[in-house]
């Protein structure tokens, strides 16, 4: 090694190296192709990672490797981490609504699919597939909560509006940098004691909490709420919606167009030939009562 190359200083060395190991990983279907693998980002999550080898994103993204004719490798990250693992910088939903770049990290995966829900600030850092699942946010109580099912009066907006005056003095829990944020959906406005953790919950530990008397209620997207109403029948129930209608995607990398066109291909295949209904079925049998529209594509 020259003498030149050891006086670059540590740090500026490091981020070199780092800048070179991010760009190194960076790949597009023709690079993925030829390594031969198909690396899966995604975070344990309701029934699309269930954390046991299985869930709806890795059947659907074990297809698509199949389907592009290469090897599938999951690869487990964080909701802290995954856009850094993906894109190779973090970041986070900012003070302003949108999107705040953070440090940089090494990319170690080529999609992130986990019931990803399309927000506008994860927009700005990652590209979306066409839709795979609807979603929305909704508030969820307590059964003994004196909190009390809205009625519906025919305009989501106005849905949202009864019930975000209803948590007025409420308490309700919520989870920053996810799509359960508050900012997103302006809780701090309603008057409502926005309760974040004490200790660090996961997606799917926000039912358990208010069951634990963490709080009143909580805010928690559909798939999740689905899965917690037969988790626990009688002890929980739906107040309302607290967001618009949204959608579920896997992501991908703004540098990375032509797989995300493969994987979009894919899906509107499995779509129209009834394979992706059969495998939303095995892991969310009730979402058809709730979203018939959504699903009335496939076959």
């Amino acid at each position: 090694m020259s003498r030149g190359f050891l006086s670059v200083p540590p740090l500026l060395l490091g981020a070199f190296l780092l800048l070179t190991l991010t760009v190194a990983q960076a790949r597009d279907l023709k690079e993925i192709r030829e390594a031969g693998v198909l690396r899966h980002l995604g975070v344990p999550y309701a029934n699309f990672i269930t954390g046991l080898g299985d869930g709806l994103d890795v059947e659907l993204v074990k297809g698509f490797a199949e389907y592009l004719g290469v090897r599938y490798e999951f690869v487990a990250t964080t909701w802290t981490t995954a856009f850094g693992d993906l894109t190779g910088r973090n970041a986070k939903l900012g003070k302003d609504g949108g999107a705040e770049r953070l440090d940089k990290a090494p990319i170690k995966g080529d999609i992130l699919a986990n019931g990803l829900t399309v927000l506008p600030w994860r927009q700005e850092i990652v590209d979306y597939s066409d839709p795979t699942f609807p979603s929305g946010v909704w508030l969820i109580a307590r059964a003994d909560s004196t909190l009390l099912p809205i009625s519906p009066t025919g305009s989501r907006n106005d849905d949202i509006s009864v019930v975000k005056t209803l948590i007025k003095g409420r308490e309700v829990l919520a989870l920053e940098n996810t799509c359960l944020d508050p900012r997103i959906y302006q809780l701090e406005k309603t008057g409502a004691n926005v309760r974040l953790p004490q200790k660090e919950l996961k997606l799917n530990e926000m039912a358990p909490a208010i069951l634990n008397n963490d709080a009143e209620s909580t805010i928690l997207d559909v798939p999740d709420a689905l899965i917690a109403l037969d988790k626990w029948p009688g002890e929980i129930k739906v107040i309302g919606p607290i967001s618009d209608e949204q959608t579920m995607a896997a992501g991908f990398r703004k540098d990375s167009p032509e797989l995300r066109e493969a994987f979009n291909r894919y899906l509107g295949m499995i779509r129209k030939d009834g394979r992706y209904n059969r495998m939303v079925k095995a892991y969310y049998p009730t979402v058809f009562t709730y979203f018939q529209d959504f699903f009335a594509t496939d076959s």
